[in-house]
């Protein structure tokens, strides 16, 4: 019954919810393709920055924190987001999939198409494999934004899951890779929103996400 809500509330929100989507803003359940223009620009200007790549061995995915600590599950999917290294074996969709799976069942399909706003897929992936780039979130803030206990005050009890919830995280996506045999790193501010699902006495799901540096204030 909960997932059906949370599934209801969500198609109403995005669908048009006008209330509410006016509070949140453009585009903040929405679907966009994601920042491939960006993410080729900033593989471009890593030429322009050099600094020591850390010896580090090929990274893994990593599975989303299983618990019901609201903030630490936030913290773990932001992590998850950003935290990615072309040079594993399964490409893009390996690094999507604990994301995915750490998703409200009914949300899933609406969770894969955000995640493909953010993990660079196809040939950029496969571009960016040949620099052997990896990346990371340093993370520096986390917190529930202001405008969602005005969003949550205005939703009914049908739009959205009791145990609802949404944080803001800012940090920095720190990118190493190698550009004609020299160790290159570049830094990028980013800025998003997790919205999450913890029901009471069951470990915390993720809903959706913002679009890329389009979080929720």
């Amino acid at each position: 019954m909960t997932s059906m809500r949370s599934r209801s509330a969500m198609i109403a929100l995005i669908g048009g919810a006008t209330i509410l989507l006016a509070l949140i803003g453009v585009g903040l359940f929405g679907l966009l393709r994601g920042p491939a223009a960006a993410q080729t620009a900033e593989l471009q200007t890593t030429t322009a920055s050099s600094r020591p790549a850390p010896r580090e061995s090929v990274a893994t995915p990593n599975a989303v924190a299983e618990t019901k600590d609201a903030g630490r599950f936030a913290r773990s999917v932001g992590s998850a987001l950003f935290g990615w290294d072309t040079r594993a074996d399964g490409g893009a969709n390996a690094w999507a999939q604990p994301l995915i799976d750490a998703s409200d069942g009914d949300e899933a399909n609406g969770v894969a198409a955000d995640v493909r706003s953010y993990i660079p897929d196809g040939a950029l992936w496969d571009e960016l494999r040949t620099y052997g780039t990896r990346q990371r979130l340093r993370i520096e803030a986390i917190k529930v934004p202001d405008a969602w206990a005005a969003a949550r005050s205005q939703a009914s009890a049908l739009q959205l899951p009791p145990g609802a919830s949404a944080f803001t995280i800012s940090g920095t996506a720190e990118r190493h890779g190698t550009w004609k045999g020299t160790p290159v790193a570049t830094e990028r501010a980013v800025s998003f929103t997790v919205f999450i699902d913890c029901p009471d006495s069951h470990p915390c799901r993720l809903l959706r996400l913002s679009r890329p540096d389009a979080s929720l204030q």
